[in-house]
């Protein structure tokens, strides 16, 4: 690091500022301000200091210790606090009252001062950089639907996603399909860690923890998996995916959505956070009647027709409807018509998406096409979010 980070030590009961001391790096990179004797004195002396850090030195079962770190996280949410647990591990709980109560990281007295050091400079850098994240305009984020399975939404997502990671965008795709996702198999990655084991995982929430579970394409683009189960789907919240999405969002340039067929509480609520949708659907009378079902219900909750672009995959199978016949059925007529290509089961098996196996097949340019939409910002002019939000949720309210 090029700048000293300045931090304050607030020591617990019977806890003195030399054993702590001895933990820190012997390096320049942390200058201790001063020391806070109990927990009591030291949220006094916190409220005056300009330290870049707060570390809290206590017993596995100080409750003046949570206290403190609520009450710190409370006053200047963007400083990072780490505490050194001193003594023995007890199973209490504590280790989870302190992540909930606002620490980024937490250390044990038989840690290196290399260990130490690590510790103290990733919760600076991850706080900096959530804070960098906060100046940055969030990311457009493309929720692919389909009120019918088997339309092709993860063919679509995971060839969207890729065309504009290879066209030098910040990408992220998130699978959303939290019982049967399959964009690891699309994409040909492991599920190695997926969005159950982010729900799952100590500490408190924020961009860069997220960074941790997203999986590396070869195409640039970042990858969070659905889980391996279906029965893990439970323990995945709207809530938490509402929030996972914001925070996507905020060091991405484009986040894309797949997501399970219909308008289960997950897609309702990757909707909510969405810039823009992408609904799929065949040409054929099944998928068409409820391809304009789909259509009807974004209407009712409020959402702005611009941002819907509508894709038909297998658009020159002869089943006796035409691409001519569908701006009737459904309103308006499809953005993209993707043909059938028997390329594109090929790619699936392989596990690599057609625009990089077949990049000048019909096929990969009409889902390059797609991805144009959502490279610049003439594809349509986003609606606000939060008024969006606002009118979908009336809506809802009023059909409940």
């Amino acid at each position: 690091m090029n700048t000293q980070i300045r931090a304050f030590v607030a020591l617990d009961e019977n806890i003195d500022a030399e054993s702590v001391a001895h933990l820190l790096p012997p390096d320049e990179d942390v200058h201790v301000l001063g020391y806070g004797d109990g927990m009591e004195r030291s949220r006094d002396a916190l409220d005056g200091t300009v330290a870049d850090l707060v570390i809290v030195a206590c017993a596995a079962d100080s409750r003046d210790a949570i206290a403190l770190i609520a009450h710190a996280a409370q006053k200047q949410p963007e400083r990072p606090i780490v505490v050194f647990q001193m003594g023995a591990a007890e199973s209490n709980g504590f280790m989870q009252d302190v992540f909930a109560s606002g620490a980024d990281d937490i250390v044990l007295v038989s840690e290196t001062p290399e260990r130490v050091r690590h510790a103290l400079l990733k919760a600076i850098a991850r706080k900096r950089g959530a804070t960098l994240a906060k100046g940055r305009a969030p990311a457009r984020l493309v929720s692919v639907l389909g009120p019918k399975g088997g339309t092709g939404k993860t063919i679509t997502t995971c060839n969207v996603g890729v065309a504009l990671a290879e066209s030098g965008h910040e990408v992220a795709i998130v699978d959303l399909d939290l019982h049967f996702g399959d964009v690891g198999l699309g994409l040909r990655l492991s599920p190695e860690q997926t969005i159950f084991d982010l729900a799952r995982s100590a500490g408190a929430l924020d961009a860069d923890k997220i960074d941790g579970f997203l999986l590396n394409h070869e195409s640039g683009a970042r990858v969070l998996l659905a889980p391996t189960r279906p029965d893990h789907a439970g323990a995945i919240s709207t809530a938490f995916i509402a929030e996972v999405l914001a925070l996507v969002r905020a060091t991405n340039d484009v986040v894309v959505v797949d997501t399970p067929a219909g308008f289960p509480p997950e897609v309702i609520t990757a909707i909510d956070g969405s810039t823009d949708v992408c609904m799929v659907g065949m040409l054929d009378a099944f998928s068409l009647k409820d391809t304009k079902l789909g259509l009807e219900t974004l209407d009712l909750m409020g959402y702005d027709p611009a941002a819907i672009r509508i894709v038909l995959n297998r658009a020159d199978t002869h089943v006796g409807i035409f691409p001519t016949d569908v701006r009737g059925i459904l309103g308006r007529p499809p953005d993209i018509l993707v043909p059938s290509d028997r390329d594109i089961p090929r790619s699936v098996t392989e596990g690599i998406p057609i625009v990089s196996s077949m990049p000048r097949s019909e096929a990969a340019k009409a889902y390059r096409r797609l991805a144009d939409y959502y490279a610049t910002e003439s594809a349509g002019t986003p609606a606000d979010p939060a008024a969006q939000s606002s009118r979908r949720r009336k809506s809802l309210l009023r059909r409940g």
